[in-house]
């Protein structure tokens, strides 16, 4: 059984200085589907039909190109690697009818580091093809990757039938928390290739017909240029599904993440996301709970050189709150114990849970403020007596 504990006296006492009670901040969207998570803190500021199953549109081509930053750290594709556009797979994705188009030629060698803009800015839907092709042999192969990907990641409502979210008669699906959560791994997983690839405002590729003049083509990220700190994801348009996006922001150490679908055009998909997103910033604030490296409770160990361990704050930890106020506060530390040896410092072992009226309860990690090795043989010994005889 889980053990709860409060925490320490002195940290409640940090938050609940003049407390006033503060009703959770109000939204109203036509989106039949919206999300909105404060990563910096794990709170949910809103929450409607989360965990519908829909079509997520090119919002799938978000899993494409996290396989692809997922194989790039571990060196199994390089950026200037080169692939082929095949002749059947140019035959297929180009053409108004195979819609948004990178304008790749058949033929052509293309390297991951242009497929990866391609996706990412003008969500060529032949880019993830030749991508997925090249990386895989075949689309259908680099699915399961995908989908491996997905269960690795806690996707439990999700499947992937393709690399770009072209409709297939249901077998790819997705939840706008399962996208929340996508795109949180997409940024905490990989920062460097996030930066490098999802804020890019254009890209150029491809000539046109005759003239052979350069295509550049700009981003269709509602939030660019129009919220503060905007620098990604993806969106998301079919007849099925409508009009989505998934976004990100980061504002003085804050970062949101939103997702919104089923909207009924581009201009409406613009608005509500920028709405929504300065609604976040907005009506909600970051409440200091702990300081980096400030012990907040001690855990009981099993089988370990020490009976005993810290737990402290990894980082500043903040909790997300009404706007303007600080309503009434509890904490609590929450672990599966005792904790097992060997422990090591910097583990998460534990969690500071904030609970406030009126919004769910918000997850904090605590850590190990030290290594506690296995306890030697004589010591498992001794302890398993101790436990024989209540000890």
């Amino acid at each position: 059984m889980p053990i709860k504990k409060l925490a320490a006296a002195s940290v409640i006492a940090l938050v609940l200085a003049n407390p006033s009670m503060a009703a959770a901040p109000v939204f109203e969207t036509p989106a039949p589907v919206a999300y909105l998570t404060d990563l910096s803190s794990g709170a949910v500021l809103y929450s409607k039909d989360p965990d519908r199953r829909m079509p997520p549109a090119s919002m799938a081509k978000m899993m494409t190109v996290y396989v692809a930053f997922d194989m790039l750290k571990k060196g199994e594709i390089k950026l200037d690697q080169q692939f082929d556009v095949r002749p059947e797979t140019w035959k297929q994705w180009h053409g108004p009818a195979a819609g948004s188009t990178m304008f790749l030629s058949t033929g052509e060698k293309v390297s991951v580091e242009n497929l990866l803009k391609g996706i990412v800015t003008l969500s060529g839907n032949d880019a993830c093809v030749v991508l997925a092709e090249g990386i895989s042999g075949t689309e259908a192969a680099f699915t399961e990757r995908m989908n491996q990907a997905a269960k690795r990641l806690g996707l439990t409502n999700s499947h992937f039938g393709t690399s770009n979210g072209w409709p297939d008669n249901g077998v790819t699906y997705v939840t706008a928390r399962d996208l929340a959560k996508l795109a949180a791994a997409t940024i905490k997983d990989h920062p460097d290739y996030y930066k490098k690839f999802y804020s890019l405002p254009n890209f150029t590729w491809g000539k046109t017909l005759g003239a052979g003049a350069d295509i550049t083509q700009a981003n269709r990220d509602p939030l660019l240029g129009r919220v503060a700190g905007a620098d990604g994801l993806k969106t998301g348009h079919t007849d099925e599904a409508g009009y989505g996006f998934t976004g990100s922001a980061q504002q003085n150490g804050r970062r949101l993440i939103m997702v919104m679908a089923g909207l009924t055009s581009s201009n409406q998909r613009i608005e509500e996301s920028v709405k929504f997103m300065n609604w976040g910033f907005r009506a909600w604030q970051a409440k200091p709970i702990v300081a980096k490296g400030r012990k907040v409770e001690t855990a009981e160990v099993q089988l370990g050189t020490a009976s005993s361990v810290g737990l402290v704050a990894p980082s500043d930890l903040t909790a997300t709150l009404p706007a303007g106020a600080a309503p009434d506060i509890q904490l609590r530390v929450v672990y599966n114990g005792p904790i097992k040896a060997p422990i090591k410092a910097g583990q998460h072992i534990a969690d500071l849970v904030v609970t406030t009226p009126d919004m769910p309860a918000q997850s904090l990690p605590l850590v190990a403020d030290k290594d506690v090795d296995e306890a030697g043989f004589f010591g498992r010994a001794w302890a398993g007596l101790m436990g024989l005889f209540g000890g």
